[in-house]
């Protein structure tokens, strides 16, 4: 009977890899069924044998039915003892096994959690910035009817008829030509160069006619494009990129470039995050001005010059063009405003950005004026007309909402931004719009692509490797004619996952996720070090480890499973405790302070976006005077109060105030007002680099360097998340077929 059971096989073979698995579904149901059979007597339970109750069920079952007696036959070559350790011994291989891939799964979704709770953590500080403009529109009546800034439809003009006057770069810029009309003898040498680790720049002045070029072709472009299937029988649609030229490249040796019969969509958040963002929108714009009628590509929310301050764009462009950021930086702004907002396929299938609201209209969005909107997150205040608020908000749901599980539209307390949307909003929708499903991107997600809502919505994400190497596949997805999905999904740079254990791949994607987590809790070391000395008032260095844990979500507010971190995090400490001094010892590695200064706060971003502080000065300057009086500024400091709480009183607000009239001439002009933002920002940085000092001196006077245990630690973060750069090959990638 066990004859065919692969754990009791013998003769000298050799088992196969899958042995173990195989043994543990060997008869796994009649087991069980015996087992809990054999354990009632007459409706009464006996008492459990010592062993565990399945080995004992299986053994139970082995002399039950007579099986031992075949291994006392000859020539049979195993005796009944011994196959009893072997079931014994297949058993524990099996517990172990199972312990062991769930504590795989465990970490890998702990993992997980870490680089989304952060994403959307990041996010919604930065949509604070939204939260701020709408609130000030809703409650001061001048901003709202347009006293704002005044109309830039003349710079905008200029921007792209002028000829740009740039200046000549240093170093890194190729002699590669581009002219007008682009084809595809131009594609293949823009891939060829952008695929390099060096001399991979064009001259600016060709960067500036891609821009400027593509710029006034998207104007002409409806809000919504209209993609069909007549001519070509498919279309590809691509979700974000986030500066992964890498995947771009896989996606086009894979797929074909664009043509009449190989359609692409795009859809939006090309830039940030990614070292080769520019690149990647380079490319896309020469795709789209190649193949214009093949090539259709969406908004995302990362298309916003104030997100690409947060998020590193606009620190790739300074560093790539340092002579020539500030036009190019101009000139990017002037593609995001034209950028379609969605595109529907063959009128049935919806292609956008983030979502839906239950409030979201395609009517209205398809008549609004989309050029308004140089970024989402900043609104478009001009002193010819008043903003319509229902309009900016139609944009903002489709750029940032996400679906869920449960009914319902909800706001999006995650990000900070946008809707969720349950699957009743999703049938409303599609019925209202005489639509099948939709197509949505905004969301990483572990194999590239995921159903929701009894499959009417389709999240495609198209760069792998997100997080850290090995984290997740990308994928891009292929419609036939008749609107049936099939998915390829890819990892790009194979041939350096496949040189890495399970073990390493774990370690890296480990050390990344604990990386950006201490980068992000040193923004609020003080705080932490106060919240865990309040817990430990005897200064023991020592806190339990439920009081560690409420201290860590009390600060960060991150909803992280700490309980599991804590061995990472305070690694050393004993199972009874937490020494939280290991924790504040990592946040001040150099590993995490040189991966913090890599980094932009939200106020770096505010200010590297002068803009944003523009329109804040233009709002509470009521009259139009150019100047903010300590009245306009009372004004507005009774708004915030009575609307926007905070941790500031009126009166300490007011204070801040008179303290940004530097020449004390009782009132602030813009000069003084972006001054002061800047020395704020300047002596938050020095407070931060003081405390560093006063640590360590305090530490070198008790002579307590760092514990082995935090420095190994760190010296593992360092090693595993170390990146060498070097030429991109696409066809060095692993893809396959995903059928549906």
């Amino acid at each position: 009977m066990l004859r065919s059971c692969v754990c009791l096989q013998s003769g000298g073979k050799r088992r196969g890899s899958s042995s173990v698995e195989d043994a543990s579904s060997c008869r796994s149901s009649e087991i069980e069924r015996v087992g809990a059979s054999m354990q009632m007597t007459n409706g009464q339970s006996q008492t459990p044998p010592a062993t565990s109750s399945t080995s004992s069920s299986l053994l139970q079952l082995f002399h039950r039915k007579g099986w031992c007696k075949h291994f006392r036959k000859p020539l049979r070559g195993m005796s009944s003892s011994r196959a009893e350790k072997t079931i014994r011994a297949a058993i524990f291989i099996q517990k172990w096994y199972r312990r062991h891939q769930a504590r795989q799964e465990m970490r890998k979704r702990c993992n997980w959690q870490i680089f989304q709770n952060l994403e959307y953590a990041s996010e919604q500080d930065q949509a604070e910035l939204y939260k701020f403009f709408n609130d000030l529109i809703k409650h001061m009546p001048q901003a709202a009817g347009g006293a704002g800034t005044k109309s830039q439809t003349a710079t905008h003009v200029s921007l792209l008829d002028d000829k740009d006057m740039l200046m000549e770069e240093a170093t890194d810029i190729v002699s590669t030509k581009i002219e007008m009309p682009i084809k595809k003898q131009h594609i293949d040498l823009l891939i060829d160069v952008f695929r390099k680790k060096r001399c991979n720049r064009l001259h600016p002045k060709y960067v500036a006619l891609i821009l400027r070029e593509a710029a006034k072709s998207l104007k002409q472009m409806p809000n919504i494009s209209m993609v069909t299937t007549a001519v070509s029988q498919q279309v590809t649609v691509c979700g974000d990129l986030h500066g992964k030229l890498d995947d771009l490249l896989v996606v086009l040796y894979k797929n074909g470039l664009p043509s009449s019969s190989n359609p692409y969509v795009f859809n939006g958040d090309f830039v940030d995050r990614g070292k080769r963002g520019l690149e990647v929108l380079l490319l896309l714009l020469s795709l789209y001005l190649a193949f214009p009628n093949a090539v259709f590509l969406n908004r995302g929310n990362h298309e916003d010059s104030v997100m690409n301050a947060r998020y590193g764009f606009t620190r790739e462009v300074e560093s790539k063009y340092p002579r020539n950021h500030k036009r190019l930086l101009l000139l990017i702004d002037e593609v995001y405003r034209w950028l379609p907002l969605g595109s529907i396929l063959n009128s049935r299938v919806l292609i956008v950005h983030g979502g839906f609201s239950d409030n979201t209209s395609l009517d209205l969005i398809k008549s609004l004026d989309r050029g308004k909107y140089v970024s989402i997150l900043r609104p478009p205040l001009t002193s010819s007309e008043p903003l319509d608020k229902t309009e900016w908000q139609q944009i903002f749901d489709i750029m940032w909402s996400d679906p869920q599980a449960v009914v319902g539209c909800t706001p999006n307390t995650l990000r900070g931004a946008g809707v969720w949307f349950g699957p009743d909003i999703t049938d409303l929708f599609l019925k209202r719009h005489r639509l099948s499903y939709v197509i949505r991107s905004h969301e990483c997600k572990p194999n590239g692509y995921e159903f929701m809502h009894d499959n009417k919505i389709i999240t495609i994400f198209s760069a792998s490797n997100y997080y850290a190497m090995g984290s997740n596949k990308g994928a891009y997805m292929r419609l036939n004619s008749q609107l049936v999905p099939h998915f390829v999904q890819y990892v790009s740079a194979a041939s350096q996952v496949k040189q890495l254990s399970f073990k390493q791949r774990m370690g890296i994607v480990e050390s990344s996720a604990l990386k950006e987590l201490a980068v992000r809790m040193r923004e609020q070391r003080t705080e932490l070090e106060a919240e865990f000395k309040l817990h430990d008032p005897d200064n023991t260095g020592s806190i339990s480890i439920a009081k560690w844990c409420a201290a860590m979500e009390n600060i960060t507010k991150l909803g992280l499973p700490w309980r599991l971190l804590r061995d990472k995090l305070a690694p050393g400490t004993d199972s009874q405790s937490v020494n939280y001094i290991r924790t504040l010892d990592l946040l001040d590695t150099d590993v995490i302070m040189e991966a913090e200064a890599d980094g932009t706060t939200v106020m770096d971003a505010l200010y590297a976006n002068k803009t944003s502080l523009v329109t804040i000065f233009n709002i509470i300057d009521a009259d139009n005077s150019s100047e903010i009086t300590l009245d306009e500024f009372e004004t507005a400091i009774d708004l915030m109060v009575a609307h926007m709480s905070g941790v500031y009183s009126k009166a300490e607000m007011l204070e801040k105030c008179r303290m940004m009239d530097l020449n004390g001439d009782g009132k602030v002009d813009l000069n003084e007002f972006l001054e002061a933002f800047r020395l704020s920002d300047l002596h938050r940085k020095q407070q931060q680099e003081a405390d560093i000092r006063k640590r360590s001196n305090n530490r070198s006077q008790i002579n307590q360097p760092p514990s082995d245990s935090v420095t190994k630690l760190a010296n593992t973060i360092s090693r595993n998340t170390l990146v060498v750069e070097q030429d991109i090959d696409p066809t060095d990638c692993e893809a396959k077929i995903i059928e549906t």
